[in-house]
């Protein structure tokens, strides 16, 4: 998404107190990381995809992450101008971080004319088993829509309540829709998170909106449909951009805002599904007790992390951070971690950075 909602005057970050020294070369970090939480090490990152192109089209505007191998991964463009929507094959390392393109796929309608950032805004992705297919958002009416990765065509779509529409048509807000997608290991379970709230759920007296999460129920490659949804509440100023699921009682999630002249807040928690209200016959969720929102413990904020000689474009709290959209689980590290990575929205603009980033998390 290019609109970034600004934060809340009474949680706009200090600028940190370290003098920081801007010496990186474009693509290259210091080795070695650090700490950003007593539950995340930084590792490194790259920036390496900052504005370059794969066969004719700009890598920039990704916004979505799917973890495919050990050493793979796949992006989603959002809505960059009038070019086709896509997603883009990349080749991961974390030791050293290093990400490059590997391939492209245009993602195309059934009569095989490409989709365009005009009328797709690409904001979740997931890979589905045996990687033949992908299901991606776009939060333009919102959609959820299957294409095969062979030739791009579109083959089906998932069935979306009326309410979650942009209004007129339903309840929810332009470019407030469907930001994240997460599908569960054995792809019977996928969760659809709002970014921002419908009319009737608003926002609380503290800022944080309340959010809604739609699990889907179905088979991968097969049909779905919505089995429930659960209440979720962003950090006040925040709005919800990422969803990864770690187990059948967990997903982590990512929160973001933009605040201008001091720049980004990116923070990435656990969510406890564990006891989960269906909140789907819940007409507003103004008057629904604290105790059906989902629990949340916050694993890390990007700001905390080792600047790491990254170079910020435009003023940000830590030259580190930027636009970051996407979040992806890899697989597990030495030590009982697990692998994560983040990655900036640029949105084919000259102030943001496309920055690959790599982490070390216990997920418990």
């Amino acid at each position: 998404m290019r609109w970034q909602k600004p934060l809340a005057a009474a949680v706009v970050l200090t600028a940190l107190t370290t003098t920081l020294t801007a010496s990186a070369t474009p693509g290259k970090h210091p080795s070695g990381g650090g700490s950003c939480s007593p539950d995340a090490r930084f590792l490194g990152f790259s920036d390496a995809l900052d504005k370059t192109t794969f066969d004719g089209q700009p890598v920039a505007g990704l916004s979505a992450l799917n973890v495919t191998g050990p050493h793979s991964a796949t992006a989603l463009v959002d809505n960059v101008g009038t070019t086709p929507a896509r997603v883009f094959q990349l080749k991961t390392n974390s030791k050293p971080t290093a990400v490059s393109v590997d391939g492209m796929t245009i993602l195309r309608r059934p009569d095989g004319t490409p989709y365009t950032g005009a009328d797709f805004d690409g904001e979740g992705l997931v890979v589905e088993r045996g990687d033949r297919t992908i299901l991606a958002t776009s939060e333009r009416e919102p959609s959820i829509r299957r294409f095969r990765l062979s030739d791009g065509k579109e083959t089906a779509s998932l069935p979306v309540p009326s309410r979650f529409q942009v209004a007129p048509a339903g309840e929810a807000t332009s470019n407030a829709t469907f930001e994240s997608l997460a599908v569960s290991r054995d792809g019977l379970s996928l969760f659809a998170g709002m970014e921002g709230p419908l009319a009737s759920d608003g926002i609380d007296a503290d800022g944080s909106t309340r959010n809604r999460i739609l699990r889907y129920a179905g088979f991968p490659g097969h049909d779905y449909r919505v089995a429930a949804q659960y209440a979720y509440k962003p950090d006040p100023g925040l709005a919800l951009v990422e969803l990864a699921w770690v187990n059948r009682d967990e997903l982590v999630s990512m929160e973001r805002t933009f605040t201008p002249g001091v720049g980004n807040t990116i923070r990435v928690f656990t969510v406890s599904l564990r006891r989960a209200v269906d909140v789907s016959k819940q007409a507003s969720l103004a008057d629904a007790p604290e105790k059906v929102f989902l629990q949340k413990k916050l694993l890390f904020d990007l700001v905390n992390c080792p600047p790491s000689g990254a170079v910020a474009k435009q003023p940000q709290p830590n030259p580190l951070l930027d636009n970051v959209e996407a979040l992806a689980l890899g697989g597990n590290l030495p030590g009982g971690k697990r692998q994560l990575y983040l990655l900036s929205d640029d949105n084919n603009g000259a102030t943001q950075v496309t920055r690959f980033y790599s982490l070390a998390v216990d997920l418990h």
